[in-house]
C-alpha cells in the first residue's frame, strides 16, 4: 500500500496529529511495513516550531506522534482482524510514553508500532520513536473501537 492509512481511510480528518485535512497539524503518514504487514511504520520530519529547546523535539509532539500512529495501528489491525473494508473509529483508552533520551529535531524520526494484545473491539499497541537509529521514546497504549453515539464515531468522514 503506497497510500498512507490516513489518506486512504481518513482523508477528511482534522486531527492535529494525523489528520490529512488539518493544514496546521503534524499530518503523519502511517503505512504497513514492507517486510512485515503486522508492523506499521511512519517517517516524519520535524520543523523548528516543534522543538522544546534548540535542536530537540518537544515531548508533547513526541506523545502526539506515538498516540496517533499507535491508534492507526490498532484501527488497521482491528479492521483486518474483523474482515472489515474500513477501520473502526478508535479512541485512546490509555497510553504511556517513556522518554528514553532527548530526540534530535534536525532530521526525520521513525515510528514503528505493533499490536501485542487484542479482542474484537480493542487493541493494545507497543510503539517506538527513533532518531538517527536510536530509540528515543516508547509507548504502550490501549485503543478502543467506539460505537454510534460516541462523539468520535464517524470522525474520519467529512461532515
Amino acid at each position: 500500500m503506497s497510500e498512507s492509512l490516513q489518506d486512504r481511510y481518513g482523508p477528511d480528518s482534522i486531527c492535529f496529529g494525523c489528520g490529512p485535512a488539518n493544514a496546521k497539524g503534524l499530518r503523519i503518514k502511517s503505512h504497513p511495513a514492507a517486510d512485515d504487514s503486522e508492523t506499521i511504520v511512519c517517517d516524519w520530519t520535524p520543523e523548528k516550531h516543534h522543538e522544546a529547546f534548540d535542536g530537540f523535539l518537544s515531548g508533547g509532539i513526541i506523545g502526539t506522534l506515538l498516540d496517533c500512529h499507535c491508534n492507526w495501528t490498532a484501527a488497521y489491525y482491528l479492521m483486518r482482524q474483523n474482515g472489515a473494508t474500513r477501520p473502526p473509529f478508535t479512541v485512546t483508552a490509555e497510553y504511556q510514553i517513556k522518554m528514553r533520551k532527548p530526540t534530535p529535531a534536525d532530521a526525520p524520526v521513525h515510528l514503528r508500532a505493533r499490536v501485542v494484545e487484542s479482542s474484537a473491539d480493542r487493541a493494545t499497541v507497543e510503539g517506538t520513536l527513533a532518531a538517527g537509529g536510536d530509540v528515543t521514546a516508547t509507548c504502550r497504549g490501549t485503543f478502543v473501537a467506539v460505537k454510534k453515539g460516541h462523539p468520535a464515531f464517524d470522525r474520519w468522514i467529512a461532515p
